[in-house]
């Protein structure tokens, strides 16, 4: 930029140039567009905007910053606990879902989609920002699952990212009703190839090796089938028998918040429970606290 704007009203001018931006470089290319087509877009004279930008590239490269910006930040606000407990399927869906409306936005949109076409425009993002969507991939895989090698994570966390990438780059180029067939069918992909390294069963043994006895603290546990839908455990140290709440206290608010999501999506009880995991009569019971459950319209079919 050839000088930073410093009073709000002039932040609020180069915000509007770069949506601008990104919106004509999205729909006439980046060679194709003009820094007075970016002007008149943006509701502005041509030499505001050389105020701040010197040529088109300039503007590029701002928007590899902005991109670059916003792809950490949701790196961040997803590297958490609670994210890893969900279930395999569950966590695979927030991320893509977190993805695909972030390249909902003209901007990262562009920078992706030119990324893969026209890679020498880039100043700013490399092979490394690829790098380190690997290197977070790696990391929820090795939190989910320690007994991993740091180098499988890597090389797990490698296959995701490419696969996820080409096939979103894919669905970015066909129309809206291809575009979420082709993202449902990389979840489908991504939760069929881990399954086997970070399954369900594998956290739930993991997090198991650390429940207590809510008797006499003892860590000595077994399964001890099912009832109402809940697993059972026996403590080998004392015989005391307890359901799966003494050791989870429940689901987590964002298992919650993403059942009443899909319900008032239009999913039905039973497919949410086969979707997510969570027993329907839950998912009834949650609807009707949050005071969406209507008899006439709710069925668990």
């Amino acid at each position: 930029m050839r000088r930073l704007p410093k009073q709000q009203r002039g932040k609020q001018r180069v915000e509007k140039i770069l949506d601008a931006a990104a919106e004509i470089f999205l729909e006439v290319g980046y060679e194709a567009a003009t820094t007075h087509a970016i002007a008149s877009r943006a509701n502005t004279a041509v030499g505001s905007l050389y105020q701040f930008f010197p040529d088109k590239s300039a503007l590029f490269h701002a928007l590899e910053v902005r991109h670059v910006e916003r792809v950490r930040a949701m790196w961040v606000k997803f590297n958490t606990p609670t994210l890893v407990q969900l279930p395999l399927r569950l966590m695979v869906h927030t991320l893509l879902t977190a993805a695909a409306e972030l390249l909902e936005q003209p901007t990262s949109r562009v920078i992706f989609v030119q990324f893969f076409t026209g890679p020498q425009l880039f100043q700013t993002i490399d092979e490394s920002f690829t790098a380190e969507a690997v290197n977070f991939t790696a990391s929820l895989l090795k939190q989910r699952n320690p007994t991993l090698e740091d180098e499988q994570c890597s090389l797990l966390a490698e296959v995701c990212v490419h696969c996820s990438n080409t096939l979103i780059l894919m669905s970015l180029r066909s129309d809206e009703y291809h575009r979420q067939r082709l993202v449902q069918q990389i979840e489908e992909l991504i939760v069929s190839y881990l399954s086997p390294y970070i399954e369900d069963e594998l956290l739930h043994n993991k997090v198991m090796k650390i429940m207590k006895c809510p008797e006499c603290k003892s860590e000595q546990l077994s399964k001890n089938g099912h009832r109402h839908g809940k697993q059972r455990y026996l403590c080998k140290a004392c015989g005391k028998q307890f359901p799966q709440d003494y050791a989870f206290r429940g689901y987590s608010a964002a298992v919650r918040e993403q059942c009443l999501d899909l319900h008032r999506g239009g999913m039905s009880f039973r497919e949410i429970e086969r979707q997510i995991g969570v027993s329907h009569n839950t998912v009834i019971h949650w609807i009707k606290q949050a005071g969406d459950f209507d008899i006439h319209k709710n069925h668990p079919n």
